[in-house]
């Protein structure tokens, strides 16, 4: 069924008016008309029209000048200039103004009902991005972050006092802890919520094509650039950036994002035009980034431009009042997403998980408890459900060793069918590439010559 708008008409040639009214009430919209300008203003004041067709040359108010006064009484308005052919440049000015756009004289009903078309789709468009950031900021409050812990309180009162600056922010802290939605709450509850928040891996590109992904290329700036690509931070404009894992960031990229945030302004690779952007950025990492600064990894005046404010997130471990608050959560959006009917843990359960240290924090913990509501035999998940083979023992050192134990050998074959490709091998085993490259370190697995030290480890 065809939507109907609620239309304005306004022009001082009666024809023009009643002709136009007639035809749009004809197919159903809801049409008011006025001679002149403040006749039209005072019409908005009592009505709320989605569109309005005026003309642009009348006495008294023109039709710009109506354009600027409706778009401060109704600023969802959309306005069509009707113009004559003479008149087609001061028209075109118009839309650079606000107009939605013009329309020619003499016209047909099918276009002025074409148009309206489009602007209500347009209107339902921007209705519908804006009930969405409405969802994303009611989602990403600081206060939905699940957590009852004092230190997840103190983390928590943070994010509220830097989300309302501009301050660069530096978000620290282990895999799986929760560093992007910390990221994402900063952004919805900032001034630029109502633009992109962009994120981007610093780990998830080789240093060749990292600075394409953050500053975009020109055409043929490099083998395989076949157009123009804007960059992260062209996207980013106005908005938020999150540079996830920045500590993964190369020497040469450094000096191009030092730049940037020291200046404002940027070059595509391969290009000599400067673009002037307005970004926020919001950094994570695991890394301990003052020894990587100290040991010359990372350039301790970047360092200090992406570190007004740090905030870091305490690991599962030291926080496990947290715990069951967070399985139950789990356990509710696993259900309702396989369509389980699956309520509660068992008291035996909820220790058990309390028990675990959880080396891959939040993020294993949704895991295992989406896992376990999907083999649960009952209403209700036992600890049977989780016993499972990275759960096995939890809380013995002996056993926990032979957790690690087993860890290094599920990398191992899972580097081994990769053949050593390390960001393929990290989407498998569901860990960022920087957390894999660190795990492999720890365990004695030689990165720049993977295949021989699998030989080595295996045989």
């Amino acid at each position: 069924m065809k939507k109907t708008s609620k239309v304005l008409v306004v022009d001082d040639e009666a024809v023009v008016r009643e002709s136009l009214r007639d035809w749009l009430s004809d197919v159903g919209h809801q049409v008011l008309i006025a001679e002149n300008g403040p006749k039209a203003l005072e019409i908005m004041q009592e009505e709320n029209p989605g569109i309005i067709f005026t003309d642009l040359v009348m006495p008294g108010m023109d039709g710009i000048e109506l354009l600027k006064r409706a778009k401060e009484i109704c600023p969802s308005t959309e306005v069509v200039i009707i113009t004559a052919y003479g008149s087609i440049p001061t028209a075109i000015a118009a839309t650079r103004e606000g107009a939605y756009d013009y329309i020619e004289k003499p016209f047909s009903p099918e276009k002025a009902e074409l148009l309206i078309e489009k602007v209500a789709e347009h209107q339902r468009l921007i209705e519908e991005n804006t009930s969405l950031r409405q969802k994303l900021a009611r989602r990403y409050r600081p206060e939905s972050i699940i957590a009852k812990s004092a230190k997840m309180q103190e983390v928590i009162g943070l994010i509220k006092v830097a989300a309302k600056t501009n301050a660069p922010i530096l978000i620290t802290g282990e895999s799986g802890t929760g560093k992007e939605l910390v990221a994402q709450a900063i952004h919805y509850q900032s001034y630029r919520k109502d633009k992109p928040f962009v994120a981007v891996s610093c780990a998830a590109f080789p240093e060749s094509l990292l600075e394409s992904e953050l500053f975009g290329h020109e055409k043929g700036a490099f083998t395989g650039a076949h157009a123009q690509r804007r960059g992260k931070f062209e996207i980013a404009n106005r908005g938020t950036l999150f540079l996830d894992e920045i500590g993964e960031m190369n020497p040469s990229t450094q000096v191009s994002l030092l730049r940037l945030l020291e200046k404002n302004e940027f070059s595509r690779v391969g290009g000599n035009e400067l673009i002037e952007v307005d970004v926020r950025t919001v950094s994570a990492t695991e890394k301990d980034m003052q020894q990587a600064v100290a040991s010359g990894q990372f350039r301790e005046d970047l360092y200090y431009r992406l570190n007004m404010v740090t905030i870091e997130l305490p690991p599962l471990r030291e926080r496990k009042g947290d715990i069951p608050l967070l399985a139950q959560f789990f356990l509710k959006k696993s259900a309702a997403q396989n369509r389980r009917e699956v309520t509660d843990f068992s008291p035996q359960a909820i220790r058990f998980l309390v028990k675990y240290d959880w080396p891959g924090n939040v993020r294993e913990l949704e895991n295992i408890v989406g896992r376990a509501v999907i083999l649960a035999k009952n209403s209700y998940i036992e600890v049977t459900d989780l016993r499972q083979e990275n759960l096995i023992g939890a809380g013995s050192p002996r056993q926990g060793q032979m957790l690690k134990e087993l860890e290094k050998n599920h990398i191992l074959n899972v580097l081994t069918r990769t053949r050593g490709n390390y960001s393929q091998a990290a989407r498998i085993l569901g860990i960022s590439r920087a957390t894999l490259y660190n795990k492999a370190r720890a365990y004695g697995v030689d990165v720049e010559n993977m295949n021989n030290n699998l030989i080595r480890q295996i045989t």
